[in-house]
């Protein structure tokens, strides 16, 4: 299982994330026998921790069981990247779900982003929030789109942030060949993924909600109260909230079915000095229209930070990093000595539509994963929403319940092979350039 097949127990990655993060040495206390408590929270990643955090204020007794290390997962590993919206263009959801939800989705996702924004501003600045990402477009149909989207954004929501670029304009930000023209938006940003969950975890504690690392979570014991079992204890809790992602895709089969765990790589760079602006002009963080996206962005030492290969195998490929230097050098030439220092990877949750799943799986268990590369704002918003719900206040999980989340094709057993069949189709169109 993605819990523990890449990693060791309650080890770190070995990213430039962590070595550049206060992190406590000692893992917190493992949970020893049984415990009573309002909530109890599974997994301390943004999802768990912004949960935590929202219903310890609220003055509920919560509990959070982390098999690992706070942090440990996609919350600690990631591209660092805080888009607008949604994994789907906003004018998709509205085609769907209609105006009304459309736009009250619309307004919660921007909520997130300012949440995220506010908080770093008063309990983490060394998160580095910095406003700004860029979307590179590969030909003339992906730009048409593009623009209509961001058209369609100003005109039905007065989001006026995306700017539209031409060839030389996004050639004149972005140093690549490859792309024929592209957007930036300004009110999207980037930041220091793992300082984030570091003071989210601070924070919680703070609040009064203990966390209890190295205590993986082994079920699930439905009813009133619910009863969360763990190799040493368990946690009797009125209320259970699942936010595991990618890394507890078995612990409840009507997650299972419409989540699948795969994982993702980033390398990281020597420092380049004030070559970095040979690569980018400005301080923001990129992403691209390939079907295995290509996101980057550097850092404070100006370290250029890559992701852009997947792996739908729950395990690790033996090398990590000759495909994903390939893929780097391959969009930027002019990096073809710059020597790439470390790499690691990483599982996230994607969903068949690339949007979020919350469910209420029980009637006192909610779940919230899937959130398919864009969870460094989204995932917060779930949690803190799981939490109003679990406090009485549930309309801002409604709305987010409503995103459409269907079944995998073939379910938990199926899902793998059939989107590695078609992830090697998109591989192979993108060797032969069609």
């Amino acid at each position: 299982m993605p819990l523990y097949r890449n990693d060791a127990p309650g080890q770190y990655p070995p990213s430039w994330y962590v070595r550049t993060t206060d992190l406590p040495h000692r893992p917190r206390p493992r949970l020893e026998g049984g415990i009573r408590a309002d909530l109890c929270v599974i997994g301390a990643g943004y999802t768990g921790l912004w949960a935590a955090l929202t219903a310890a204020r609220a003055g509920l007794k919560v509990v959070v069981v982390e098999a690992h290390r706070a942090g440990f997962g996609a919350s600690g590993r990631n591209g660092g990247q805080v888009h607008s919206g949604f994994n789907k263009p906003q004018s998709w959801l509205e085609t769907r779900l209609g105006a009304d939800t459309a736009r009250a989705l619309w307004e919660l996702s921007e909520d997130g982003k300012a949440s995220l924004r506010n908080f770093c501003a008063s309990h983490a600045p060394e998160t580095l929030f910095r406003p700004g990402i860029a979307h590179g477009e590969y030909d003339a149909a992906e730009v048409e789109a593009a623009k209509a989207e961001a058209d369609f954004l100003n005109d039905r929501y007065g989001y006026d942030r995306i700017e539209m670029l031409d060839r030389d304009g996004i050639r004149s930000l972005v140093k690549t060949e490859s792309y024929v023209a592209g957007q930036i938006d300004r009110g999207a940003g980037h930041l220091h993924p793992m300082r984030y969950c570091a003071a989210l975890a601070r924070a919680a504690e703070t609040a009064g909600a203990d966390i209890h690392e190295l205590t993986e979570a082994t079920g699930i014991v439905h009813g009133d109260p619910a009863t969360v079992t763990t190799p040493r204890g368990r946690v009797v809790a009125d209320h259970v909230i699942i936010a595991g992602n990618g890394y507890l895709p078995g612990i409840e089969p009507k997650v299972a079915a419409r989540v699948m765990p795969i994982n993702s790589f980033i390398g990281a760079t020597e420092p380049m000095g004030e070559r970095w602006r040979d690569v980018l002009a400005e301080d923001i963080a990129v992403a691209d229209s390939k079907f295995v996206v290509n996101y980057y962005r550097f850092t404070e030492d100006r370290r250029f930070l890559f992701g852009g290969r997947e792996s739908y195998s729950i395990g690790y490929p033996k090398e990590i990093a000759p495909a994903l230097v390939a893929r780097m050098r391959a969009l930027f030439p002019q990096m073809a000595d710059v020597e790439v220092e470390s790499v690691w990877g990483g599982t996230l949750g994607i969903t068949v539509t690339r949007l979020p799943h919350l469910a209420r799986v029980a009637p006192n268990v909610l779940s919230g994963a899937g959130f398919s590369g864009h969870g460094v704002s989204l995932a917060g918003l779930s949690g803190r929403a799981m939490a109003e719900a679990v406090i009485g206040q549930a309309g801002r999980f409604d709305v987010l319940s409503q995103l459409p989340v269907p079944r995998f094709p073939g379910g938990a057993r199926l899902r793998a092979p059939l989107l590695t069949l078609a992830m090697t189709w998109f591989a192979l169109r993108d060797r032969l350039g069609i």
